[in-house]
């Protein structure tokens, strides 16, 4: 997770992006949840701005619950479905109405024949039924508020159980009840310890069984609040559950299993809602590759969208995304428990300066702040260290002060230091007495501290007393059991903090109303079709980005008269609605100096038109623009969040390096920064070689108008690739040499 920083617009920064009729970004900072009228705000493109949160107490905490399909005859899977659902009845307080219409009792409990015939409006259904399809219209007649459907045979099964889905989410929408499922299971109802106490865990799983590491933290001690396995998501989707767990009080994490997106959308304001109230989600998004993407579609029958537009918007909104469940596990636990930091200085404590070293290695190239402690402060450690061990950070008190009053004391000394946040203590195995004291000091620090105090507990026992009581009994210090997830945990940990502490919803300011620009824009938008570069460059005129000085000419002569008024040398370039790769076509012709160069040019240029059958709509005439970083600002459309903004290296660069970021609009201005400090040619930026610093914040304007477009133009626009544009020296703008326009 990265964390972000927002700076404010400069005067003539702001003067230039309201000429093009946008409100500037500006640096209100918003946490607070959407008024209610907001709630029903829409922005440009007609789509939702916050995220609607979905009142679900009476699906986990319900009064009255039905069991459609009910029985207790032994070797039935009914049955047993059954009798976990009266346990956990039970536990919750809850009515059990058994339903089935050849039974008249269930486990002693009354039977009905259909829904029709419960004796009271229910909270929730439960379908043990193969096909729930028909069982939802009696649902709705009964006013159930919820349902859950266990049954598979849909999406996941290919394009006839896909069809079999959309009768069913029609049927569920037609109906106004809420659904989980289908191809889900009896997680909502495992049963949860009620004795522990702090903020809990809620996790969400598309697959059930991928949930169970998390679960299996309460044998741990540390509290788990809801389980919602999202299955095929025909109805209640992941987002739901975020937005609901991000209001819940009890809930200091959640912790997410996610295998494809319903709806990009929804996931994105779901995100925003948990950003604005500081609640950490920690995700692991399978699909990172082709492989990984197919086999999850085949889980879910749901698309997993192009995955680096994926991480992107994770970032975006401060979504932390872990590769396993391991780390699922150890991070989600991290940030429910722990307190806010008062410094990101990371310092690391150990009996060994090998172990020591090593863990500091790892944490810094991970992009953890290990400072240097301040002399005065490594005076302090060596009345207890002796003088010839490092104590500047890592700190190696050499084993034996551990074993005596010594080791408490260098505890303290380090967590008073105002430049460190968290004390991490890599053991890398069980060396009592020692270890065991240490760990004692470490958790009565811990006791007595608001800095976060880590451990790593290295044997691969894990039955040491040392590690089973003493760490694992303490709720204040974070015990791991391998470095990789210490560092994971810890950079997510005050990496969210960072992103928390200066979160602006870029929803707030969203543009809810078209531009001028746009109303300029529809007038050259073709549907279905692929614009001119002239054409191309009208519309990024009319969203204020920057072209060279050109003219589109018929004829030889009008081409010498456009080169004297462009002024010399020139380019010369064919244009015409058809025409993608110029160049490969020997259709751009660079360095024009003189009339009789013109002339020639042109008669080539179309001469090879008509030899490749090429439509033109001219000759286009332009400044020759040099002197400058050549980028790539572009938007493409990805199937789940529909239009995104990339930027990168651009010209020949872009196909041979691959070096671009991407991000999903809304965005703000220090999200377009953030793009370029991704790219590994950001360097090129700031000026190599004695090559001048280039003009950043043009880039970055450029960057905010063709989001801008995106916008408002997303449903019209399927394709848009400035490239190259041309970044000029600091203030001197940026110029966007070609464009290629798709429309839809």
């Amino acid at each position: 997770m990265l964390g972000s920083t927002h700076g404010t617009l400069t005067t003539d920064f702001r003067a230039r992006v309201e000429a093009c009729g946008e409100t500037p970004r500006t640096a209100v900072h918003s946490t607070a949840a959407p008024s209610a009228e907001d709630a029903v705000a829409l922005d440009v493109s007609g789509r939702p701005l916050y995220a609607e949160v979905p009142d679900l107490d009476r699906f986990f905490r319900p009064e009255s619950v039905a069991v459609i399909g009910a029985s207790d005859a032994e070797g039935r899977p009914n049955t047993g479905i059954t009798r976990q659902l009266l346990a956990w009845a039970e536990r919750v307080g809850a009515r059990i109405h058994p339903v089935h219409p050849t039974r008249t009792t269930v486990f002693g409990l009354p039977c009905h024949a259909s829904v029709a015939d419960l004796p009271e409006r229910v909270d929730l259904a439960v379908l043990l039924v193969g096909d729930p399809l028909p069982v939802i219209e009696e649902l709705a007649e009964a006013k159930v508020k919820f349902a859950v459907a266990f049954a598979s045979g849909f999406a996941e099964t290919g394009d006839a159980g896909a069809a079999a889905q959309a009768r069913l989410s029609a049927a569920v929408e037609h109906s106004g009840l809420r659904l989980l499922g289908p191809n889900t299971n009896l997680n909502a109802f495992e049963a949860f310890r009620d004795d522990l106490d702090g903020p809990a865990i809620a996790l969400i799983t598309q697959s059930g069984h991928q949930g169970r590491p998390v679960y299996t933290l309460q044998e741990l001690g540390i509290r788990l609040s809801h389980w919602a396995p999202t299955g095929n998501e025909a109805d209640l989707e992941t987002s739901d559950f975020i937005s609901y767990f991000a209001e819940r009080p009890e809930v200091g994490a959640i912790a997410c299993y996610v295998e494809g997106f319903k709806d990009g959308r929804s996931f994105l304001l779901a995100a925003d809602r948990a950003a604005r109230n500081g609640v950490p989600v920690v995700a692991v998004k399978v699909g990172r590759t082709e492989t990984g993407a197919r086999m999850a579609a085949s889980h879910t029958g749901k698309l997993t969208g192009a995955d680096t537009v994926v991480d992107a918007a994770m970032r975006q909104f401060g979504v932390i995304r872990v590769d396993g469940l391991d780390e699922l596990q150890d991070t989600a636990a991290l940030l429910a428990r722990a307190r806010k930091p008062l410094a990101d200085g990371v310092v690391v404590y150990s009996i060994s300066g090998g172990t020591g070293a090593h863990f500091s290695d790892l944490a810094t190239e991970a992009g953890l702040s290990l400072p240097t402690l301040t002399q005065a402060k490594q005076d302090e450690l060596h009345q207890w260290i002796p003088e010839y061990l490092n104590v500047a950070n890592p700190v190696d008190n050499g084993g034996h002060p551990v074993g005596d009053w010594r080791g408490r004391k260098i505890i303290d000394a380090i967590l008073a230091d105002p430049s460190v946040g968290v004390l991490i203590c890599p053991i890398t195995g069980p060396f009592p007495p020692m270890s065991d004291k240490l760990a004692q000091d470490l958790v009565d620090a811990a006791e007595q501290s608001d800095k976060l105090i880590c451990v790593i507990w290295g044997s691969p026992v894990g039955t040491e007393e040392a590690y089973r009581t003493t760490l694992l009994g303490s709720s204040r210090v974070a015990t791991f059991r391998t470095f990789g997830n210490c560092i994971t945990a810890v950079r997510a940990y005050l990496g969210h903090h960072r992103f928390t502490a200066s979160y602006r919803s870029p929803f707030d300011e969203a543009p809810r109303t078209p531009s001028p620009s746009y109303r300029k824009a529809q007038a050259l938008m073709r549907p279905g079709q692929q614009l001119s570069e002239h054409a191309a460059k009208q519309l990024l005129r009319a969203y204020g980005i920057r072209v060279p000085r050109e003219q589109l000419v018929t004829s030889a002569a009008a081409a010498v008269r456009a080169a004297g008024l462009v002024g010399y040398p020139v380019v010369m370039k064919a244009s015409g609605p058809q025409l993608g790769h110029k160049t490969e076509l020997g259709l751009v012709k660079i360095g024009l100096t003189s009339a009789s160069q013109i002339r020639d040019a042109y008669r080539e240029l179309t001469d090879i038109a008509r030899y490749e059958n090429v439509p033109l709509d001219g000759i286009l005439v332009c400044q020759m623009v040099e002197r400058g970083v050549e980028m790539v600002v572009g938007v493409t459309r990805d199937d789940l969040f529909g239009p995104t903004v990339t930027v990168g290296l651009g010209g020949v660069l872009v196909e041979v390096l691959r070096d671009a970021a991407v991000r999903v609009p809304p965005f703000g201005e220090d999200q377009a920064r953030a793009m370029l400090t991704e790219l590994r040619g950001q360097p090129l930026l700031e000026g190599v070689r004695g090559a001048p610093p280039a003009d950043v914040d043009a880039l970055v304007e450029v960057v905010l108008r063709v989001q801008r477009m995106a916008l408002e133009l997303g449903d019209v626009l399927s394709e848009l690739d400035i490239n190259p544009l041309m970044v000029l020296p600091r203030g001197q703008g940026a110029v966007a040499l070609d464009a290629l326009a798709i429309c839809r």
